[in-house]
């Protein structure tokens, strides 16, 4: 039992490591289907239509899902501040500022949640307890962590003759499109702001989602499908040409069946069902993450530089998330340990009942 009970308790923990996983290969083949210039509304749209494909037979067979137009009403919002419109925000912020200035936004949805959660009081924080400090230091040092992995380069840790032509190169194409950059900035800060409120709006939203409607592959579909739909209406509205449509080469084809299935279909389904378990921090404490594992990845695959801010970003990073899960955990603990003392003190009331019954009883000829 207590085997089962402490497996019970780690695996949100894993499932969320699986799915950081996951997003930092679906990152790593974005990154580059997007730089051979496919359209993002297209790859969005692809995306999330193959998502709502792959999904909706497993839903069918293993839910049998019974909807309702309140349960439908909130998966159509759910798509909008969790799909489409928060990836374009975000696809926008990339386009006018810059990769790493989006990436610090991204890493902030942590502490925007936790914030969020308080007033809905879907997260509640004791300060007088440890797990209450805890939670709040494991959130800010997760942020500052994230901060000093996205903002402070350092020195590179490896010379490498094709890591310094890289960065050369992206060195005078930033100087050529700086006047450029500078004019767009403020839109593109509106854009990051908007995406990264959505975004932490969407663990709030699918906390509330996950008590009404507890069917994660159905509400994952659906959401998608509505999300397909909304991005394709952007995309048509924006550009009405036909022949951004087309995927060329096989890197395009599998990179949007990859992303579809696993990275908007399997990943939301866990994240939803660690939402349900956890809660919406939890689950959005490990966002950082992602970037970690991407560059793990960026380094033997793409060649790209690791740099000490990387590094010292990173360790920051685990050191948060462990303080905060430590915190939840201790939360957990002692929140079982009251409901087990207040069982304990309802059968000790009713045994006196009991006793006081039985006396009475004897008492009466």
């Amino acid at each position: 039992m207590a085997i089962e009970r402490s497996c019970n308790e780690w695996k949100p923990f894993f499932v969320m490591l699986a799915i950081d996983f996951a997003f930092a290969i679906v990152n790593i083949l974005l990154k580059k289907v997007l730089e051979e210039g496919i359209d993002h509304l297209v790859l969005i749209t692809y995306r999330l239509a193959i998502s709502a494909i792959f999904l909706s037979p497993i839903g069918y067979f293993l839910e049998r899902p019974k909807l309702t137009i309140s349960i439908l009403c909130y998966l159509f919002f759910s798509a909008i501040v969790g799909a489409s419109l928060t990836q374009y925000f975000f696809l926008l912020g990339i386009q006018y500022t810059s990769a790493t200035f989006s990436c610090a936004f991204i890493n902030i949805v942590p502490v925007l949640t936790f914030i969020m959660a308080l007033p809905f009081r879907i997260e509640r924080v004791n300060i007088k307890r440890s797990s209450g400090k805890a939670k709040i230091v494991g959130t800010l040092v997760c942020v500052g962590g994230a901060l000093t992995l996205t903002l402070y380069r350092g020195r590179p840790l490896f010379s490498s003759s094709h890591s310094q032509a890289v960065i050369s190169m992206s060195d005078h194409a930033t100087k050529l499109n700086s006047a450029d950059r500078m004019q767009n900035w403020g839109l593109g800060l509106i854009c990051l702001v908007l995406g990264t409120l959505l975004w932490s709006l969407w663990f709030l939203l699918q906390s509330k989602i996950a008590k009404r409607y507890p069917c994660q592959y159905s509400s994952t579909a659906i959401m998608c499908f509505f999300g397909s739909v909304q991005s394709a209406a952007l995309s048509f509205s924006t550009s009405r040409s036909l022949s951004i449509w087309i995927l060329r080469g096989r890197t395009e084809i599998f990179t949007v069946l990859f992303a579809g299935m696993v990275g908007s279909g399997l990943c939301y389904v866990g994240m939803s069902w660690c939402v349900k378990k956890r809660g919406p921090v939890f689950t959005a404490a490990f966002s950082p993450l992602v970037q970690i594992m991407a560059a793990m990845f960026d380094i033997p695959i793409l060649h790209e530089q690791l740099h000490i801010g990387s590094l010292l970003g990173s360790v920051i990073v685990i050191i948060g998330l462990y303080i905060l899960l430590w915190g939840k955990n201790k939360e957990m603990q002692d929140c079982a340990m009251k409901v087990a003392q207040e069982a304990e003190q309802i059968k000790e009331q009713e045994l006196k009942l009991q006793v006081v019954t039985v006396s009475c009883e004897s008492q009466n000829p």
